[in-house]
């Protein structure tokens, strides 16, 4: 390895170069447009056209701002997904599609895609490239780690020996992919391309150079290795020379002009038009115009469709700034009542679709937007506020009763606690510790996936009734809440082995009718649990757990509330009505929680007279809720529709699971 790589005297030379690339294709590299597939029976969606290239070829390159050509190393070029943008001059707001596939070998970059923009530049690409016009490719990438070749030296990239003065971007990082028409500008450098070795590339600067080249069949001639100067043997052979190449360029011109373009035959002529400039000048004029939107020009963006959006449904406004910001609800404010028909048309609009100044029928207003990418977004968005804020609203029972966990898939988990059967014992005279020992119980859980479809159809656009519509994902949400309660009770009603005399957690008999007296049996009961399972001494410790919440059933609410409110009772010890009063000792000591679902005939083992006592689930959890990933919420997702179905659709579903943990924080009392 030479010694001779030292940039130090060219630091400050290499500190001023770009941090960008611009790679230009050469003639091998030249885009091929490929002819749409044919349409699939029954398919609306529009075929695709599909383009491929050979986009760089490793040799050195005159880019702009680079005092020296330039040497791209494959090998470090690096590319973070094979999904890139295809634009049109680099202009981000210019979209014609986006790559499928990208290949990197050792000497060679390879890239691939479709056309995928829907606006007017993707249309004029595709109508030019039928005319015949050659389109060339720029690929634009960031130079992550350049190095200085000095003049003299060697370097090996790309599997060939580039000698200095040059720069090597030893990592790079490809970015987008650029249609450009290389000598549209006479400041263009056409003569900069991928591909050709450094002294074939001429650094006199002259622009003119690009006058020199003739087009070939429908593509230019890019080569950047200069044409060799005739030699002359007498000023009239010059003469003669310059006088042949002039009625060549003036017949080309005229060729190429034809009858239709007599203003640019013209100028050519006149202004001493190079063929190639004059060849450009004719694509260009017969480039297919964009349409006139003048009158269906877009208004907003998309946040501000969606704001408004939300805004038309009911969402909460400060739920809303915090989400979009006050300058964006500002200008969604005007159509805070927009219908499904303006939103439609309006999301049509901000992508440049022409759509009709009247809706008639609907269909191609309809057909437009839903061929639209922001659409679907702005649905997809609203209907997920919409279906969280309802399943925010709905209070759900289970929280406060269940431990809460997660899983990271629908397999079947265990779950292990350690209980202290052990505890301190007195230390003996020659200080050794007995060793404590630490008895596990093990529980299970799973996460189900539950949920359900719904498709916004041509006859919700046409009824244009948005609020209408957006009751679905609040009964999604509203539903995606009840599962959950749903659940849980269907478990804690039908749990017979969970409630148990074995377990010392079920209470029955004359007795258990709720009351002061039976809620402090209970309570008793309940602060009576041991720590272990088994029948040593240890086992038999209590474990001093306090009861928080008293779950009763709709028919029990009005007793429990004034139960739990009054501070003094009138009745005696049997339990009768007297005047003298006494303190009520379970004022405030329990939450109450009041379900339909204990006494609803629906459920299995349901009671109108049994109830029951629960630990904080935070100390000693009765039963465990996992949701999958943590996710607590339901979520909403657009889905592709079948072609028999004229709407777009959308799924809602949440991933969660509950089964019972210990038994010793919960105790039933029939009530009989």
């Amino acid at each position: 390895m030479p010694k001779t790589l030292n940039p130090k005297p060219l630091e400050a030379e290499a500190e001023s170069v770009p941090s960008s690339l611009r790679i230009v294709c050469d003639d091998a590299a030249t885009i091929t447009l490929a002819a749409a597939d044919p349409p699939v029976e029954g398919d609306d969606k529009p075929a695709l056209r599909k383009f491929s290239m050979v986009a760089y070829t490793g040799g050195a390159m005159r880019l702009g701002g680079w005092p020296y050509p330039v040497v791209v190393d494959l090998a470090g070029l690096r590319v973070t997904r094979k999904s890139r943008p295809i634009l049109k001059d680099h202009d981000r707001g210019s979209i014609v599609g986006h790559t499928d596939d990208i290949k990197i070998s050792e000497r060679s970059l390879e890239v691939a895609g479709v056309i995928s923009g829907v606006g007017t530049t993707a249309q004029e690409v595709i109508a030019t490239s039928e005319n015949g016009f050659p389109w060339q490719a720029s690929l634009g990438a960031s130079a992550d780690k350049v190095v200085f070749i000095p003049e003299g030296k060697t370097a090996k990239a790309n599997g060939r020996d580039h000698t200095g003065p040059l720069y090597i971007a030893r990592k790079s990082t490809l970015g987008e992919v650029s249609f450009v028409a290389l000598g549209a500008d006479d400041n263009t450098e056409a003569r900069v391309a991928a591909g050709q070795a450094d002294e074939d590339v001429s650094e006199t600067g002259d622009e003119e150079s690009t006058d020199d080249l003739e087009p070939v069949n429908a593509s230019l001639d890019m080569s950047t290795k200069p044409k060799a100067k005739p030699q002359f043997h007498s000023a009239v052979d010059q003469m003669r020379a310059e006088a042949a190449a002039e009625s060549r360029r003036i017949a080309g011109i005229r060729k190429l002009c034809g009858d239709k373009h007599p203003a640019i035959e013209a100028d050519a002529i006149e202004q001493g038009w190079s063929i190639t400039k004059t060849e450009l000048a004719v694509l260009r004029s017969e480039r297919p115009k964009a349409p006139d939107q003048s009158q269906h020009s877009p208004r907003y963006n998309r946040e501000v469709l969606e704001a408004a959006a939300c805004l038309s449904v009911g969402i909460d406004e400060k739920a809303l700034v915090a989400s979009y910001g006050e300058r964006t609800l500002e200008a969604a404010h005007p159509l805070r009542h927009i219908g499904l028909k303006e939103l439609v048309a309006e999301c049509a609009r901000s992508e440049g679709i022409d759509v009709p100044r009247v809706f008639g029928d609907g269909t191609e207003t309809i057909r437009a937007g839903f061929s639209s990418m922001s659409l679907p977004s702005i649905m997809e968005n609203v209907m997920n506020k919409t279906l969280l804020a309802a399943y925010q609203n709905q209070p759900i029972a289970a929280f406060d009763l269940c431990s809460v966990g997660t899983v990271s898939d629908f397999k079947e988990v265990s779950r292990y606690r350690l209980l202290g059967t052990g505890g301190f014992e007195q230390v003996a005279p020659d200080g050794e510790l007995k060793h404590g020992k630490l008895s596990e119980q093990k529980y299970t859980n799973k996460a189900d996936t539950y949920g359900q479809i719904l498709t916004l159809t041509r006859h919700d656009i046409i009824n244009d009734d948005l609020n209408a519509f957006m009751d679905i994902p609040r009964q999604m949400g509203r539903s995606g809440a009840e599962s959950i309660d749903d659940l849980f009770f269907t478990l804690l009603l039908k749990n017979s082995g969970f409630f148990s005399a074995g377990n010392s957690n079920l209470l029955s008999g004359a007795d258990t009718k709720f009351g002061p007296d039976s809620l402090t049996v209970a309570k008793t009961t309940f602060r009576k649990q041991k720590a272990g399972p088994g029948s040593k001494a240890k086992d038999q410790k209590p474990i001093n757990i306090r009861p928080e919440f008293l779950v009763v059933p709709v028919e029990l609410e009005t007793e429990a509330e004034l139960l739990m409110g009054s501070a003094q009772l009138m009745i005696d010890a049997q339990g009768s009505p007297t005047k003298i009063p006494v303190d009520n000792p379970h004022r405030n000591k329990y939450r109450i929680i009041s379900m339909p679902h204990l006494s609803d005939p629906y459920y299995q083992g349901a009671s109108a007279a049994a109830w029951y006592l629960f630990a904080n689930p935070s100390v000693l959890p009765a039963f465990e809720i996992v949701f999958l990933n943590g996710r607590r919420t339901p979520v909403i997702e657009r889905v592709e529709m079948p072609p028999n179905t004229l709407g777009m659709g959308f799924r809602s579903y949440i991933d969660f699971g509950v089964n019972s943990q210990d038994h010793r924080a919960a105790v039933k009392v029939t009530g009989e």
